[in-house]
């Protein structure tokens, strides 16, 4: 039995600014369906390209705080996609567990149909990493309230801009000799984002998935090394020797995955110790209630390939997570470094240039203290200069720039950017256009800000200083550069 169609109807989900859930509502929609978008931030969803579409309402919930028990009513169906992509210990689970109550006990306040949500596959028992075993609980837990629940297990998902693929990737293309934990030998079902997006959407349509739990994955059975060689193969590098070590514990596993990839060692952390677990479907009953073509792993790790290189990643894993608000600069010292320009160039072309920093295109000067400052980060836990932009030229609010993150967007007007380094401190980056004056172009007002925390903080400052005639003046100088000469290609063209 595989359902028959029921037509669209009003849809709740959560996370729509993280990985999943922003692949998720332009599908919905496209299936006619209406959505209502829940987000800590609205600002997170305002700039994507389907937040304005017909059929979208944005609604401010943390689920930490509040109940979105208002906004889900009238919906058919609500998806939990919420996730804590850290390893903390009880910690995290116990805030888990609390937010999967909180939301699965609105959605039956509210009269929703049903929840769907999106778990971890892995076997059963005791041997769970934490990680999955804190999946189970919020399944449990969703479960409880009464809703009918839909649960789709997923193992390691390929997509440009996952964790996972994030993680393979970069182990892959960087280091010719690996050494592994024993994970290596693991057996897996991935599974294309693609297809996980499918099953999302197609289980409203199939009645015989509420109140089910499925596996979903796809065609291929492999284990981690086998990943590793197509990842090989489809990058066109040479042949990676890989040698398991019995000694590389999860820990010491999360840090070397943090030095060299990307991610973080508290993200890296869950999903090594995951890795431990075999991750394959137990049964195909979810492919026999929805039938549709699944990508092999060696087509899906192509297909994200190719988004990247065309600079097509429609979400990447550093979207979701909390956005800081304003720093709080009242109480205590600020250190400002405030710089200024006049620019041959109109606002757009001045803008343009100014979101071309960071993420792979460097700061226009004093690249080599820039990438210094990186490796220093990531020795110490920082996220470095790593986290790769979705897009060369047009950034987001929320979205990462290495160890930056878009804080504040007015598109033409002010870009800034909160640093999410390791600092004795708080630090932000501004910039801000304005007219010109009586000699035309545009005024660029480039404003470093630092909170130093304590006498480590004023240390840092004052050992820093010496350097932002070489670094800010360098950027702002820069910056100019490139949108003069954008000018001057434009009249040339």
């Amino acid at each position: 039995m595989t359902g028959t169609p029921s037509g669209p109807r009003r849809v709740f989900v959560t996370g729509a600014s993280g990985y999943i859930g922003g692949r998720l509502v332009p599908q919905l929609l496209a299936r006619g369906h209406t959505v209502v978008c829940a987000a800590r931030d609205p600002r997170k969803l305002q700039c994507r390209a389907w937040a304005s579409a017909p059929g979208v309402s944005i609604a401010t919930i943390d689920l930490a705080t509040g109940s979105p028990e208002a906004a889900m009513s009238g919906c058919g169906a609500a998806y939990y996609l919420v996730h804590s992509m850290t390893s903390a210990g009880d910690a995290f689970r116990h805030r888990d567990l609390e937010l999967a109550a909180t939301f699965a006990a609105a959605a039956r306040r509210a009269g929703v149909g049903r929840i769907i949500y999106l778990g971890g596959l892995g076997e059963m028992g005791d041997g769970l990493s934490e990680h999955l075993a804190s999946r189970r609980e919020v399944e449990h837990t969703l479960a409880a309230a009464g809703v009918p629940l839909t649960v789709l297990r997923a193992a390691m998902i390929i997509g440009s801009g996952s964790a996972s693929f994030e993680i393979l990737r970069y182990l892959v293309e960087r280091l010719p000799v690996m050494v592994t934990p024993r994970w290596v030998t693991t057996e897996c079902q991935p599974i294309a984002v693609a297809n996980v997006i499918e099953h999302l959407v197609r289980c409203l349509d199939v009645d015989a998935t509420i109140g089910a739990t499925l596996d979903i994955g796809g065609p291929d059975i492999l284990d981690y090394r086998s990943l590793m060689r197509v990842m090989q193969e489809e990058l066109g590098v040479a042949r990676r020797l890989v040698i398991p070590l019995p000694i590389l514990t999860p820990r010491l596993s999360s840090l070397w995955i943090h030095l060299v990839t990307p991610i973080s060692h508290a993200i890296a952390r869950p999903l090594a110790e995951g890795l431990r677990n075999r991750v394959i479907c137990r049964d195909d009953r979810a492919v026999r209630l929805m039938p549709f073509e699944l990508l092999t792993a060696r087509a899906a790790i192509r297909r994200a390939l190719e988004h990247q290189s065309s600079s097509a990643v429609e979400t990447s894993w550093s979207d979701a997570g909390p956005i800081p608000g304003d720093p709080d600069w009242a109480g205590g010292r600020v250190f400002v470094d405030r710089r200024e320009c006049t620019i041959r160039a109109d606002r757009a072309q001045v803008f343009a240039a100014v979101c071309r920093i960071g993420g792979g295109h460097g700061y226009y000067a004093a690249d080599l203290l820039w990438r210094a400052r990186g490796w220093i980060d990531r020795l110490v836990g920082g996220p470095g200069l790593r986290r790769r932009r979705r897009h060369p030229d047009v950034v987001r609010f929320g979205e990462a720039l290495d160890f930056w993150r878009v804080t504040g967007l007015e598109p033409g007007q002010r870009l800034e950017l909160r640093a999410e380094m390791k600092l004795p401190g708080q630090a932000t980056l501004e910039f801000t256009l304005a007219d010109g004056g009586a000699d035309g172009g545009t005024r660029l007002i480039q404003t470093a800000r630092f909170r130093p925390r304590g006498l480590a903080g004023l240390l840092y400052w004052w050992a820093i200083v010496p350097l932002h005639a070489f670094v800010f003046r360098g950027m702002l100088d820069g910056i100019r550069r490139h949108a003069e000469r954008a000018v001057i290609r434009v009249v040339a063209g």
